[in-house]
């Protein structure tokens, strides 16, 4: 496969937005540690990806992410609003923030999919409310393409 195809691949369930690092100490020392809950988001986006990547090598040029995160709809919601919300006609406002996601998902493609995240030059992010949840991400490189 060529390394100016697109990457493609899809990270099942809830979005996770990337937690802040946390501080603990031992023994009278600081350490820092990434949240499990990120951790484990990370781990889950590193297989999806390792699993599209099917031993490509890796992408080294500029790149463009998308990223269509889809949310679920609150169990509590009326039909009516429920399928307002899957239609588009009602936005999701709540957690994870999109940014966020947008972190989890680079740092954790970062070394399989790309060299490192300072490759990502170009973004482009929606999040919506879907029957599955999930997030899309497409890895397009730019290589060769005028600006």
């Amino acid at each position: 496969m060529s390394e100016l195809a697109p990457v493609s691949f899809v990270v099942p369930g809830e979005a996770v937005g990337k937690g802040r690092p946390r501080v603990t100490t031992i023994g009278g020392h600081a350490r820092m540690f990434t949240p499990a809950k990120t951790a484990s988001y990370e781990n889950l986006i590193a297989i999806a990806a390792q699993t599209a990547m099917a031993g490509r090598d890796l992408i080294t040029g500029p790149v463009m992410v998308e990223l269509k995160i889809f949310v679920s709809v609150a169990a509590s919601w009326s039909r009516k609003k429920t399928l307002e919300a899957l239609h588009g006609l009602v936005m999701p406002t709540k957690k994870p923030d999109a940014d966020n996601v947008l972190k989890a998902i680079c740092d954790g493609i970062n070394g399989i999919v790309f060299k490192d995240d300072v490759q990502v030059v170009n973004v482009s992010l929606s999040k919506r409310f879907g029957e599955t949840p999930g997030v899309l991400v497409r890895v397009i490189p730019l290589e060769g393409k005028s600006s």
